[in-house]
């Protein structure tokens, strides 16, 4: 874009070069008399597309003043908005008369920043600060593409990939994908990065195949969030690299798709200095098919490494020649563009591989050890639709078990991960037909039950005793459900289950009780629902990716506007794993009310502490402190909140 420099003040001058650059011909001579119209002003963007600022229109452009800024021998011009607010500042940094720095503001906070690092009017970095997030790019070319990063989080490195996949941009793609160099100064293995370059090797044929085969990527799909258990460390002593290797072992980021969500696989990503690469190419998981298989290259037990290098001493002579052939095999897992064919034989090939390790054993324990490997494998590629002959396998594997008569707790391990891999592939060939889903739901809940009534004391009871409870309350008989949060909790108290089902009770059983709710807030010091005792409040519980519906936020903000004057309150306790999406989507959404966050999504201690099974979750509480409704929703609310305020 070019610009007729006769429309600028004689100390101003415009270059444009891919993005705009800014020159000052003399700021020691600038004065406030003659700097340049904030519309002017206001007409420079961001050289990068994904940022939001702050823009006034109409006749709030007129109410905008520019100033000049002198801070030693920094100088600029700063753009002020209508209420005072900085929206712009562009600033010769090094005293040269030209400037080298444009910084853009979104309420009050930079967001973003163009840098003209070699003084060329040419931007070459590019920053995101605050609230628009930690990167850092290098646009080495200033052809206004980053070529690399300098900072990058493992949050920010997944949208890229994401929304470049769903824009079709192999650029951006390849720009957040772990390199050969990378690989290298990590001190990875040569045989475990060769298997890793195979799969971020022709990112855009890669990228073009699962587009044009996927109806969850498409251009009206919109990045939600990213979602992942904690970062694991690899110490530098299982010798897969020459340092500790920081790694998120299968990353997954959560997309809207219209009305419905959806997941796209990120799979291992791994920290390089302040960047986060992803060590494959993103795949979505299409259909129902909402569980993977856990571990990527990096994060493969020690046993099965790929290419070599396990540590089979002490087994048999047998043994040690099948773990070789395991690790041969695992050397050459398809990548995710290979088909599935290609997966189901490797996932064939494989388990015949863990049979034999089973024959192999010298003990009923190392026996156990790979019938476990073996149960988990099938259980995972059958889950995610990879391997329908895993059903099978497993439930000869099952039957086998039974007449060996061994011990309940393998029976249990092996008999539940048969009845999930059953139950997922029994919904997806269901998947358009609502009657027949109904069927195998209740086939599901009937499993259940005969399962937790044979294996009291196992394990997977305590998730079996959930899943009933869970899915009674979703059924609307809150008193089964009642019935079996207490027996998961009062069965298996210490499990993670039996803690959510208490907590779940709890909720269940709060109205007419009084609410004890307190936390760290988003923004600093505790939100304690007691302080607002004396007012009726709302509390939701919520996430950025699985918000409130676009109908209910405004009707929400506009309760709140009518009765906030008199009293009425809302308290949001947010559920996302991490921090970083939270305090954008509140200020974009214009959430003017307290929020308490606290790390670790559903896992995190207020989830538990109510057993919270969806989002979102409403509970009203009166002016006296106690539970009014524990799941009220937008049109009881126009309803009960002017009663509460008139008690």
């Amino acid at each position: 874009m070019q610009f007729d420099r006769s429309l600028f003040p004689r100390r101003l001058r415009v270059r444009a070069a891919g993005a705009f650059a800014l020159a000052v011909s003399s700021f020691t001579m600038a004065s406030a008399a003659d700097p340049p119209s904030a519309k002017l002003a206001l007409s420079f963007k961001p050289s990068q597309q994904d940022v939001e600022i702050d823009t006034p229109t109409g006749n709030e452009v007129d109410e905008c003043k520019v100033k000049v800024e002198r801070k030693g021998k920094r100088s600029g011009w700063v753009v002020y908005g209508p209420q005072g607010q900085v929206l712009r500042r562009f600033m010769d940094t090094d005293g040269d008369n030209v400037v080298d720095q444009w910084q853009y503001f979104h309420q009050g906070l930079e967001v973003y920043r163009d840098i003209d690092n070699n003084n060329n009017n040419k931007v070459d970095q590019c920053r995101w600060l605050n609230t628009g997030g930690t990167r850092w790019g290098l646009d080495t070319n200033e052809d206004g593409r980053i070529d690399e990063w300098k900072i990058l989080s493992a949050e920010e490195a997944a949208r890229i990939a994401v929304t470049a996949m769903i824009d079709g941009d192999a650029t951006r793609l390849q720009s957040v994908l772990i390199t050969q160099n990378e690989l290298q100064r990590l001190g990875v293995q040569q045989n475990l990065a060769d298997a890793i370059l195979k799969l971020v090797a022709n990112p855009a044929e890669t990228m073009q195949q699962i587009r044009s085969r996927s109806k969850l990527l498409t251009p009206q799909t919109q990045w939600m969030r990213f979602d992942s258990a904690n970062p694991g460390l690899i110490p530098a002593d299982e010798e897969k690299a020459k340092d500790d290797l920081v790694v998120y072992e299968n990353a997954m980021g959560i997309v809207e798709a219209g009305e419905r969500a959806g997941l796209v696989q990120i799979g291992e990503m791994v920290r390089i200095g302040d960047v986060w690469k992803l060590t494959q190419v993103p795949e979505p998981i299409e259909g129902d098919s909402a569980q993977v298989a856990a571990g990527g290259v990096l994060m493969q037990p020690a046993s099965v490494i790929p290419g070599g290098g396990a540590p089979i001493d002490g087994y048999n002579e047998r043994t040690r020649e099948l773990l070789v052939k395991l690790q041969e095999i695992d050397s050459k897992a398809p990548a995710p563009n290979d088909g599935a064919k290609a997966v189901a034989e490797y996932n064939r090939r494989r388990a015949d591989v863990l049979d034999q390790l089973v024959e192999a054993a010298d003990s009923p324990q190392e026996r156990e050890q790979w019938q476990r490997q073996l149960v988990d494998g099938l259980a995972a590629a059958v889950q995610t639709g990879q391997f329908e002959e895993g059903l099978q396998r497993l439930q000869k594997i099952n039957a086998g078990l039974q007449q060996q008569k061994a011990s309940d707790e393998l029976m249990a391990y092996v008999g539940y991960r048969t009845l999930l891999s059953r139950y997922a592939m029994d919904l997806q060939s269901a998947i358009t037909n609502e009657d027949q889903r109904a069927d195998v739901q209740k086939w599901w809940l009937e499993q259940l039950q005969t399962f937790a009534k044979r294996f009291p004391q196992a394990e997977e009871t305590a998730e079996a005793m959930l899943q009933l409870a869970v899915s009674n309350e979703f059924a609307g008989d809150i008193d089964a459900a009642k019935q079996w949060y207490e027996r998961t909790a009062n069965q298996h108290p210490k499990t993670d289950p039996g803690q959510r089902s208490a907590g779940a009770l709890r909720r269940l059983n709060l109205e007419g009780q009084r609410l004890d709710l307190s936390g760290p807030g988003l923004t600093g010091g505790t939100v304690d629902i007691a302080n607002y005792r004396g007012k009726p409040v709302l509390v939701i519980f919520w996430s950025t990716w699985a918000k409130l519906a676009e109908e209910d936020l405004p009707q929400i903000q506009s309760l709140y506007q009518q009765y906030h004057q008199r009293g009425f309150e809302v308290v949001g306790v947010n559920l996302d794993a991490t921090a970083a999406p939270v305090g954008p989507f509140v200020q974009s959404n214009r959430m003017v009310w307290p929020q308490i966050f606290e790390p670790g999504g559903l896992e995190s201690r207020l989830a538990k502490n109510y057993g919270i099974i969806s989002l979102p979750t409403m509970f009203l509480v009166n002016k006296s402190g106690e539970v009014v409704s524990r799941n009220i929703g937008v049109d009881q609310l126009k309803n009960e909140v002017p009663k509460l305020l008139l008690q």
